[in-house]
């Protein structure tokens, strides 16, 4: 087992670490890639600000929250009003695409590698940038689908078409690029209509967002069938030239993606550990030799290395 000693970025240069990290890339057999959410903030997807004021500025003034992830723990007092802040949130990080490019320049140094991606981002951002589904396993849900609140069956739905007909409802429009817009000249309901509220086809309460919350996250069997996957790549490449690369993961969620690449590089002595994270990038003393520590934007880094 390593040692539980940390060692920071902040001891090596940013530069040369770079350069370490393309060659490592090159280097590998495989790449195993996690990301959590510094990656998605880097290509746009941003909660507060310009961003949140946009779309939400009317739910900022009657209820006080001043961000997005704060909006989503608001208990409000009705379903019709709950739906109309968690459609156009759904619709913006998940059914727009983000401002930059990180996924796309992210896929290409990807492309035409041996590599899975492991993620505990729900956007879909992988999958829009082209990422083959059968190489991905989003752990922690997906805004994209819906589950029965209670939970009393173990499945999942897709809420495009839902969405988009309560953030019209509330009177934006959908551009041809997918982007919400705001109603002109006037401002948008805070309320979807009664029969828009989603509710499920087996039980008849309310639907909810499939994402792992507590303990009534739905695992349906598209999402065992990507664990399956997952631990197979693991196994079938345990002792080649493996690149764990982790890619904006904070320390919420450390048993998904960081503690287990910091164990499975321990446990290899070709494998490489690359830490690309602005202001967090870390790895313990015991597999100082094996790591590559970014103190950087990812957006920047990925920039650098797919040029």
């Amino acid at each position: 087992m390593f040692s539980s000693t940390l060692m920071s970025a902040s001891t090596r240069n940013s530069s040369a670490e770079l350069d370490k990290l393309a060659a490592a890339i090159e280097e590998a057999d495989t790449i195993v890639l996690g990301a959590g959410s510094g990656l998605s903030t880097a290509a746009g997807f941003t909660y507060g600000g310009e961003r949140f004021r946009r779309y939400f500025a009317d739910f900022e003034r009657a209820h006080g929250f001043h961000d997005m992830y704060s909006g989503g723990f608001f208990p409000f007092a009705t379903e019709e009003e709950r739906w109309a802040y968690w459609s156009r949130f759904i619709w913006v990080n998940r059914y727009t695409d983000p401002p930059s490019p990180v996924y796309d320049e992210l896929l290409a140094l990807l492309r035409g590698r041996d590599y899975f991606v492991l993620t505990t981002n729900v956007d879909h951002c992988f999958q829009k940038a082209g990422i083959d589904r059968s190489r991905l396993f989003y752990t922690q849900g997906d805004y994209g689908l819906w589950q029965c609140s209670e939970p009393c069956h173990r499945e999942v739905y897709d809420n495009e078409a839902a969405v988009r007909a309560m953030v019209e409802a509330q009177g934006f429009t959908v551009d041809a690029d997918g982007a919400l817009v705001p109603p002109a000249g006037g401002e948008p309901a805070m309320r979807v209509p009664a029969e828009l509220v989603p509710r499920c086809p087996v039980c008849g309460k309310p639907l909810a967002m499939n994402l792992r919350a507590d303990d009534t996250f739905v695992e349906d069997e598209g999402w065992h069938r990507a664990a399956v996957r997952y631990r197979e790549f693991l196994r079938r490449h345990e002792r080649t030239r493996v690149l764990f690369w982790e890619i904006g993961v904070g320390g919420n969620t450390p048993g998904i993606i960081k503690l287990p690449f910091w164990r499975m590089t321990a446990a290899n002595p070709r494998a490489t550990y690359a830490c690309l994270n602005l202001g967090e990038a870390l790895a313990p003393s015991g597999i100082a030799e094996q790591s590559i520590l970014i103190d950087a934007s990812a957006a920047d880094a990925l920039h650098r290395l797919a040029r």
